[in-house]
């Protein structure tokens, strides 16, 4: 879900972290976006001559519901010693993900780029409004995408704050054809034939790390009901083994977070509801940190 406290209109995106923000989620965990537009991952490392990490990715990559301290890429800093920069946005497809890590690594140069992503961000290239939000999207033209939708429409919100947050709350747990009557996600592509968008998306960032020079790596991630919901697990896990594949077949680092997490006795307990907490995203970084100098 991407909340609104933090975000603001993106011609280009559909939405984004508002630039120098301060403030908290819903559960008081603090948020803090630098003037980029980039989730603050701590002090104490200054831009030097070695090129930083480039994360992106959806909400597991931002840290919702966990301080900026407790994501993985601030995480990652720490116990790596790297300059590490969090592109994540909540709420992103794998669509918004990849045309977000192409303007930013545009802009930072960096000498890394992590693209994390969920099996849900695949499905959720297949819509043109996700969230209530307008989003860009791709539209398959023989073996080639056509990027659509943008200028993104800016949608003006009139309802207060508190009432948009009940309202997404009683919305994102509606079955999909109510949330399409509602306008809350809204279906542009075929069910399905998101898969095959980001299969070619996994080919913009193969260019894109040749075209800067830099190391693309793809981290997959969970959503907890994996641990619970063994038929849920096992699409999860197809999807996602289909996007990593691709990844590895172009020559791309990858990075499957399910067999650190699949040894634990008790993994759904590094959430805190549908995202990890700050012990969760800890072995995710630890993961990382470990295989750095292998990814690099």
């Amino acid at each position: 879900m991407a909340d609104d406290f933090c975000l603001m209109y993106d011609a280009g995106l559909g939405y984004a972290p508002k630039s120098s923000f301060r403030g908290s989620g819903a559960g008081g965990w603090p948020v803090t976006v630098d003037a980029d537009g980039l989730r603050d991952c701590g002090g104490g490392l200054e831009a030097g001559e070695e090129r930083a990490i480039l994360a992106v990715g959806d909400s597991y990559t931002f840290g919702e519901e966990v301080g900026d301290a407790e994501t993985w890429p601030a995480q990652l800093q720490r116990l790596s010693g790297r300059r590490v920069l969090n592109g994540g946005v909540s709420g992103y497809g794998f669509d918004q993900i990849v045309l977000r890590a192409e303007r930013l690594a545009a802009t930072h140069e960096p000498a890394m780029v992590i693209a994390g992503f969920i099996a849900d961000d695949v499905r959720r290239t297949e819509m043109r409004r996700l969230w209530g939000r307008d989003k860009p999207w791709f539209a398959l033209d023989g073996d080639r995408l056509r990027l659509q939708g943008v200028p993104v429409p800016e949608r003006r919100r009139r309802a207060p704050a508190w009432l948009r947050h009940r309202l997404d709350r009683a919305l994102i747990g509606l079955p999909a054809p109510l949330q399409h009557v509602f306008g809350y996600h809204v279906r542009q592509n075929p069910a399905g034939q998101g898969q095959t968008i980001a299969i070619h998306l996994i080919e913009r960032l193969l260019r894109l790390g040749e075209r800067h020079r830099c190391r693309v790596v793809l981290l997959a991630q969970y959503h907890p009901q994996v641990w619970v919901d063994r038929t849920f697990a096992a699409e999860e896990r197809r999807v996602t083994g289909l996007v990593l594949d691709r990844a590895r077949s172009l020559g791309l680092a990858t990075v499957d977070t399910f067999s650190r997490f699949a040894i634990e006795p008790a993994a759904a307990s590094f959430y805190v509801n549908t995202h990890l907490s700050g012990r969760g995203n800890a072995m995710v970084a630890s993961l990382l940190a470990a295989r750095l100098p292998e990814l690099s």
